[in-house]
């Protein structure tokens, strides 16, 4: 079962089984009811009312000769119907709200349905749809007129399938105009001037002038039954007196009412609320309600929208609404009634009330006119007739009923009939009276003149003056036999047995003066001031304040009810304290205490007079105020509280100034931004007072307090399934748990979908995929950069051992090897051994060298000719080859790592040159220009083309040269022929060996580029 369904079946359970928790208090006037009025004028809905349903979702509907109006007891709605539909008639003419949430509409032609936001229009029935009735088992019944098919003015709408009656059925008119139930299961039938209970195969009809039967039937919707069964109908009774027919019992009575004015009134609907009081429409003298023997009166003179009345409704709540042919007008009740001239006061005066010990109140009007509301009439006491009026100053009841009060500038006593004068001793008047008191021994105490004066047996016995008890104005009995005085400035005096006790105020402004006094059994006062409340028990006296949760100041009077809470007539209403919450605060001052506030919504309309008492209580429980102009009084013991739970309703959603239809599952468009979404809950009672709580499951995590605000507002909602709930309280905070509910999404843009989120991630993860491997990749090429580095450092190792000490170890052999021919000659012996210490010599330098190489230059000095020249001229040189060393250009600093590679590189070249070539001469040339040249040419042997260009197995010296070069980026050539001899030609950059030492590591940078630029 839905939502909607279940708030439905709510709705009818309260309706038909609940109507006594909520209902107009038939015992007030009609004035006495809060009354609210739409007009027409006012442009809330357009057309003129005709006839007004409540559906089961809690709705009002309005039919209008314009349309339909929805109301939800703030917004009027216009009904529009869905696109491509629309009603047979604009002109509604009738209404219901059925049980399963249908609304049926009766227009000038024909029948429509309103169902779940679907129009079902009937255009089989023509006519003017007059009444509408639900029937048993779901069954509709409709009344028509105007109707210009064969079918008969009764109908039936049953499971779709539509039957109607005539007078081939024993209806025994051609157009029926009203509809109401019978107590026995029968329908009414009102045919202008005639009557039917009818049936189907059965029928009584009541014409006038007939024997036995009523007479004068009205001519238009005089129809009514009440909830006892019983039926009424109204008369054509031109003339002074209104005439109404009552069926009950199966018996036909007659009732007699005098009209407001004899002028012709026709009846033009009939009511009968659930407590069975009869409401009664006209035609152009308002309504009337009928009150046992008397008939109220309501017009426009009273406030009603027009004088002509069209029908009545009474909703879930028991609110009254009328139809007139102006407006709309609905009548509640109240906690709070008020009473005023039009309910019998003399005067729009009240000023001052006391309750009599009878059951009755005195009221004082307008400070001369005394009167008594007893049993729901006012009386006069004063002014008396043919005397004139005087000045009342204030009121006081003694325990034997004897009613004493100031009048002008003395004391008078009202008992039984007579009225008597109290004077002084001398015979000279009490003076202007303030206020009166009896004490627990039944004296008098009175405040008048400039005196306090205590009265025994109608004689004043003791007069007390001073300055503090001239400026006293309210006066109080203790329990203990004193009496209490609260003054204008705050300060509070008790007299008892010829003592006198005080208690100061704590406030320091023109508000201090004591308006009002109360004492308790145990001896405390209660007292107010304008600011405050205020407890004096003991020595000690605390004040209650709006720091401490009054709901504000301005408190005018006090007065206990009976259960001894406190209630304050105040500006902003009726504060009522229980008495536990002040015993709390009594004993923890500074906590806060919690209140009951009746205000405006309740009927309260407080204000200050000058005079006392203000507030009073009566015997039977009922409290009493006045505020200078009416009386007000509040039932505690029998006030109604609104057990209905209002119906909520989601009403639209509005998503970027875009207006959606509050349908389940609605789905926005993708970056919806601003998000409305417009709710209601539907009581009548106070609508202003209904509170909300919505949550947004998805986004909210708890639920939002928006107090009476009737929308939620969103922004920037991401993607996703969201669900609205909403739930409400009416004005006494019975809340509807289920409340409405709303399934709507948000639709992602394409940056906002799975599959593109999905596709982000998988590309993260290609993205970290390809890092991961790139960096295994770069710390495997820096461990194969290491390893290469170290076997770069091994190679050059190796190159620098064969290029010198393995070379010198090779020349010693060949020494050796030479002496070791001509091991008998000594003298070879000896120079062969000279020879071999040499090289071994030159071996350990070269040895020794290498190894410092790998922290320093071989060549400590710049310049390479030189470093060749002593290459040349050593040993190393076989005698029979001469050698020639050039320079071309002048020499430049040079790369000292760069400088020793060319430097090994030119030093391998002569020392192949010397051992292998066999040739006469070597050419060394050395060419400093743009680039450096090194150039070594021999005229030898040559050099075969496969050791060329592969090398010799064992042998790394051309492997050691081509080595070189590339690691500075160098350039060899080798050119060799057997009749030529052999060229070896290195050419490197200027840019990689010349620098300045300054920019030797942007050299040693370049170097290393080129050597990553030429690495094949």
């Amino acid at each position: 079962m839905g939502t909607k369904r279940i708030i439905r079946l709510q709705f009818f359970l309260l309706l038909y089984f609940g109507t006594s928790l909520w209902a107009i208090d038939p015992g007030r006037h009609i004035t006495q009811y809060a009354h609210t009025a739409w007009k027409t004028g006012d442009g809330v809905y357009v057309g003129s009312p005709t006839t007004i349903t409540q559906a089961a979702d809690g709705y009002l509907w309005i039919g209008t000769t314009l349309g339909l109006v929805r109301f939800d007891g703030v917004r009027f709605v216009q009904w529009k119907p869905p696109a491509g539909q629309q009603l047979p008639d604009p002109r509604v003419f009738s209404l219901l709200g059925t049980s399963d949430g249908s609304l049926w509409i009766g227009t000038g032609y024909s029948l429509s349905r309103w169902k779940d936001q679907q129009l079902t229009n009937f255009p089989g029935l023509s006519g003017r749809i007059e009444a509408l009735l639900e029937g048993d088992a779901g069954s509709i019944w409709l009344a028509r007129t105007q109707i210009t098919d064969s079918m008969g003015p009764l109908c039936r709408i049953k499971e779709a399938q539509v039957r109607c009656f005539g007078s081939g059925d024993q209806i025994p008119f051609p157009n029926v105009l009203q509809l109401a139930k019978s107590d026995d299961g029968s329908i009414w039938l009102d045919g202008y001037s005639e009557l039917c209970r009818w049936r189907p195969g059965s029928s009584e009809v009541f014409f006038p002038n007939r024997t036995g039967r009523p007479e004068g039937i009205a001519l238009f919707k005089s129809i009514a039954t009440g909830p006892d069964g019983s039926t009424w109908a109204a008369m054509d009774s031109p003339g002074p007196i209104m005439r109404l027919l009552h069926f009950i019992h199966g018996n036909w009575g007659r009732e007699d009412f005098p009209k407001v004015a004899a002028t012709n009134s026709e009846i033009t609907a009939l009511f009968v609320d659930r407590d069975n009081e009869l409401w009664i429409g006209t035609s152009n003298r308002g309504m009337f309600r009928i009150q046992g023997s008397r008939a109220e009166h309501f017009g426009e003179a009273e406030g009603l929208t027009s004088n002509s009345v069209q029908s009545f409704c009474q909703d879930q709540e028991g609110n009254v609404w009328v139809v007139t042919s102006l407006g709309i007008d609905n009548f509640r009740d109240l906690p709070v009634s008020s009473f005023s001239m039009r309910d019998g006061l003399a005067a729009d005066g009240a000023v001052s009330v006391l309750a009599s010990r009878t059951g009755g109140v005195w009221i004082l009007n307008n400070y001369e006119t005394v009167q008594e509301l007893k049993d729901g009439k006012f009386s006069t006491l004063l002014p008396q007739r043919d005397q004139p009026a005087h000045h009342v100053s204030t009121l006081f009841e003694d325990h034997a009923g004897r009613l004493w009060f100031g009048l002008d500038n003395g004391l008078r006593v009202y008992d039984n009939g007579t009225f008597r004068t109290v004077l002084h001793s001398d015979g000279t008047p009490l003076g202007l009276v303030f206020s009166i008191t009896e004490d627990m021994h039944h004296d008098i105490w009175v405040r008048a003149g400039p005196n306090l004066d205590q009265i025994v047996n109608f004689s004043v016995q003791s007069e007390r003056t001073s300055p503090k008890i001239a400026t006293s104005y309210i006066l109080a009995a203790a329990p203990d036999g004193g009496v209490v005085l609260g003054l204008v400035d705050g300060e509070l005096l008790k007299f008892k047995s010829g003592e006198t006790q005080s208690s100061s105020s704590n406030e320091n402004d023109n508000r201090r003066q004591i308006r009002d006094l109360l004492t308790d059994p145990d001896g405390t006062v209660w007292g107010t001031t304008l600011n405050e409340l205020f407890c004096w028990r003991g020595s000690r006296r605390e004040t209650l304040t709006i720091r401490n949760g009054l709901p504000c100041d301005g408190i005018f009077a006090l007065v206990e009810d009976d259960d001894n809470a406190i209630w304050l007539y105040s500006r902003c209403g009726l504060i009522r304290i229980a008495r536990p919450e002040l015993d709390h605060w009594w004993q923890h001052p500074d906590d806060l205490v919690h209140t009951q506030l009746l205000d405006e919504g309740e009927g309260v309309q407080a204000g200050l007079t000058s005079l006392k008492p203000q507030a009073a209580r009566t015997p039977d429980g009922r409290l009493w105020f006045v505020n200078g102009h009416i009386l007000q009084m509040i039932n505690i013991n029998h006030l109604q509280e609104n057990m209905t739970p209002p119906p909520v309703h989601v009403e639209s959603v509005v998503a970027d100034e875009l207006e959606y239809s509050p349908h389940e599952g609605i789905r926005l468009p993708a970056l919806t931004r601003d998000l409305e979404i417009d709710y209601t809950a539907i009581s009548f009672v106070a609508p202003v007072k209904v509170r909300f709580r919505y949550r947004l499951e998805g986004h909210d995590a708890d639920w939002q307090d928006p107090a009476t605000r009737r929308q939620a507002f969103y922004t920037d909602l991401h993607p996703g399934k969201y669900r609205f709930h909403v739930i409400a309280c009416n004005n006494d905070g019975v809340w509807n748990s289920t409340g409405a509910t709303l399934d709507f999404s948000i639709a992602p843009a394409w940056y906002q979908t799975i599959w593109f989120w999905a596709l982000c991630g998988i590309l993260g993860v290609l993205v970290a995929w390809s890092l991961y491997r790139l960096r295994v990749r770069q710390i495997a090429l820096a461990i194969h950069a290491s390893f290469d580095e170290r076997l770069k450092e091994r190679t050059r190792l190796a190159r620098e051992f064969h290029d010198t000490l393995l070379q010198t170890i090779q020349g010693s052999k060949m020494v050796a090897d030479d002496a070791l021919d001509e091991s008998a000659d000594p003298v070879r012996m000896r120079r062969a051994l000279e020879r071999l210490s040499i090289w071994m010599g030159q071996a350990t330098q070269e040895g020794r060298a290498a190894l410092n190489s790998l922290r320093d230059s071989t060549t400590k000095r710049n310049d390479l000719a030189d470093a060749f020249q002593r290459a040349t001229e050593g040993d190393l040189m076989p005698g029979t080859m001469s050698v020639t060393l050039s320079v071309v250009g002048a020499a430049s600093e040079m790369h000292p790592i760069v400088r020793d590679e060319v430097y090994r590189i030119g030093y391998e070249a002569i020392r192949n040159a010397s051992v292998h070539s066999k040739a006469s001469h070597l050419d060394v040339e050395l060419r400093y220009a743009q680039d450096l040249t090194l150039c070594v040419k021999d005229n030898g042997l040559g050099i075969d083309a496969t050791v060329l260009d592969k090398g010799r197995d064992g042998h790394f010296g051309l492997q050691g040269m081509r080595e070189r070069a590339a690691r500075i980026g160098g350039k060899l050539s080798l050119v060799s022929s057997a009749t030529s001899g052999t060229e070896i030609k290195l050419v490197v950059p200027g840019e990689i060996i010349f620098s300045p030492k300054q920019e030797g590591d942007g050299v040693q940078e370049r170097v290393r580029r080129n050597r990553k630029y030429d690495r094949p």
